[in-house]
């Protein structure tokens, strides 16, 4: 028969159960992640416009397309997930962030098929991001239409 924990018990195996963290590493691994991969997109940018020849408006693109790429090459090769337990907010916001929710859900429904695993699970986790980000952008649209006429 299973003894029934008071409340001083059930809060004191809480509070050993619970991982400690420290909000200034947190703040720090995400200061210096997020800002090595903008680091890595400049030099993206720089090679484009200036080595390849890409004009200016379009070296932002390249930039995009190569930071997805590699997000998406790390998760594949299950690099991303240890990088972003210690990059935090770093690693999940920008862009790499959403390639990496798109990926990771096809990677492991893959073995699925195509249509039942790939096909549904894909938007798992960025389905609500697009979802949400679309319709905030409706709103907020409509708003600045109502108060520009």
């Amino acid at each position: 028969m299973k003894k029934e924990l008071t409340n001083q018990e059930y809060a004191k195996r809480v509070k050993q159960l619970t991982p400690k963290f420290s909000s200034f590493s947190n703040c720090w691994h995400a200061f210096v992640s997020g800002g090595a991969i903008c680091v890595l997109g400049e030099i993206i940018r720089q090679i484009a416009y200036n080595k390849v020849g890409v004009n200016e408006e379009n070296s932002y693109i390249v930039v995009s397309i190569c930071l997805v790429f590699l997000s998406v090459i790390l998760t594949g090769f299950q690099v991303y997930e240890p990088l972003a337990k210690w990059c935090g907010a770093g690693t999940l916001v920008p862009i790499t962030g959403f390639a990496n929710s798109v990926a990771s859900p096809a990677i492991e429904y893959q073995k699925e098929g195509q249509v039942l695993g790939i096909g549904v699970k894909i938007f798992t986790i960025a389905g609500p991001v697009i979802l949400y980000g679309v319709f905030s952008s409706w709103v907020v649209g409509v708003i600045y239409w109502l108060f520009s006429r």
